[in-house]
């Protein structure tokens, strides 16, 4: 009886756990959080490889963590905003547990995908931040569509624009799907791909439904991880 009690703990257990790259208090640098002191909870791996990616480290590697073990590493800093991010946190499915042990627990919690996997599993009090890919980012026929029809308005969405010809084709998604009735969509500029006052220019100019943001973690903290 003890043996197949143990065993039963045993595969609990490894139901429970995720591969983290890391764990670390910050501001939260973009989206509607964006200035809030946040918790990130960076999972391990993605199955995109975006041309401008800023988080390539979190590929590979990573430790084996418990969801307990998270929760007490979250609440270890004392505060009420969390965000779980990757690489991509939805390619480990575990991901949907750990989310919904998060809302449980009573923080204000959003989700950083890429748009290329299902987000129906997500729990409803996640804020999902779904990140479309532009074609600059080289991923963009990864972008799975039907995540759009499942968006509320507690999500958002947005789009790193690249140069002028990711913004014309952001511009045209936003008006012909009609995105800014779905829920909060924010263009942010590549850095070092085109000038953050050019891109503002454009949403000027084109009275473009949507909010411009600049990462503040790259202006603060140059992309240094951890930070």
């Amino acid at each position: 009886m003890t043996a197949v009690v143990s065993d039963a703990v045993a595969a609990s257990a490894a139901t429970d756990r995720l591969k983290l790259t890391e764990i670390f208090l910050s501001l939260q640098g973009e989206a509607r959080d964006a200035g809030w002191p946040t918790v990130f909870v960076r999972l391990t791996g993605c199955p995109l490889r975006c041309a401008y990616c800023d988080t390539a480290y979190a590929f590979h590697g990573g430790a084996w963590w418990t969801f307990d073990t998270i929760l007490e590493e979250v609440a270890r800093h004392g505060v009420r905003h969390v965000c779980v991010t990757g690489g991509e946190p939805l390619a480990q499915k575990r991901c949907i547990g750990l989310l919904k042990r998060l809302c449980d627990a009573g923080y204000q919690v959003s989700l950083e995908t890429s748009g290329a996997l299902d987000i129906a599993a997500v729990d409803p009090r996640v804020s999902r931040v779904l990140d479309i890919k532009t074609p600059a980012s080289n991923e963009a026929h990864r972008n799975l569509w039907d995540n759009l029809a499942l968006l509320t308005a507690h999500d958002q969405i947005k789009l790193v624009i690249c140069s002028r010809t990711d913004y014309e084709w952001a511009r045209d998604l936003v008006q012909t799907r009609g995105l800014h009735h779905i829920c909060d969509v924010l263009f942010s500029p590549s850095k070092g791909e085109i000038g953050a006052r050019d891109l503002a220019d454009w949403i000027v100019a084109d009275r473009l439904p949507v909010r411009f943001q600049m990462q503040l973690h790259k202006l603060l903290w140059n992309d240094e991880p951890g930070r």
